[in-house]
């Protein structure tokens, strides 16, 4: 009996896998800016042939997390504060975009989560916990997201996060977050209200002043 709403459940390649894993280690800073990356011993250590890994390791070059030289040496690519406040202007106003599109869609049960995980996220600043803390920023930040019903900027954030991800887990001992807890309170206000309009400056104004904290710091 076929049924529309169960479908393939698609299968990462090896490829996909080791370009996640790898990913994941150099935006967490377990393989550091600067490291060298040998594709042989990555091969060895996943257990699979150099080919995925060249392959992962080729995606990430092209997004900017690694560097291959002309002498074929490959490393972790140095995180430039630059570049990182470049990321900043267009993941702020891409999550600008993202509650104007939303704003029709918001609704009461969405405050009611957002609050949630304001309050989950202030926890996790007060314990140090800055994986915690910055996949609860991710979190409340996904609710409008999810509400823009666009996958196309969620796409293109996930481009740009790791660009800036880095730098805020370089600092993130320095960053007590109050700011950012006020701010994303003022985000649950402004919905509460019913008057939304001013919703984008606030998002936007959110990533802004992180981009502005991080770079003085």
């Amino acid at each position: 009996m076929a049924m529309k709403n169960i479908t393939q459940i698609p299968r990462l390649s090896l490829r996909e896998q080791i370009y996640e894993r790898l990913k994941l280690a150099i935006i967490h800073l377990e393989l550091k800016p600067g490291e060298r990356i040998n594709d042989k011993t990555l091969a060895e250590q996943f257990g699979v042939s150099r080919t995925p890994v060249r392959e992962a390791l080729k995606k990430l070059e092209d997004e900017g997390l690694i560097v291959t030289s002309p002498g074929s040496e490959t490393i972790v690519s140095l995180i430039e504060v630059d570049q990182a406040m470049h990321a900043f202007t267009v993941v702020a106003s891409l999550h600008a975009l993202a509650a104007k599109l939303a704003l029709t869609t918001l609704s009461s049960a969405h405050v009611e989560q957002m609050t949630a995980i304001n309050n989950e996220f202030a926890k996790a600043l007060k314990a140090a916990d800055k994986f915690q803390a910055i996949q609860k920023d991710d979190q409340f930040h996904a609710v409008i997201l999810e509400a823009s019903q666009n996958p196309e900027i969620v796409i293109a954030l996930g481009r740009l996060l790791p660009k800036i991800r880095r730098l805020e887990l370089l600092k993130f001992n320095s960053f007590d977050g109050q700011k950012s807890i006020e701010q994303h309170q003022e985000i649950i206000e402004c919905l509460s209200k019913g008057d939304k309009t001013q919703l984008p400056t606030l998002i936007e104004n959110n990533w802004l002043s992180l981009a502005t904290y991080l770079a003085e710091k």
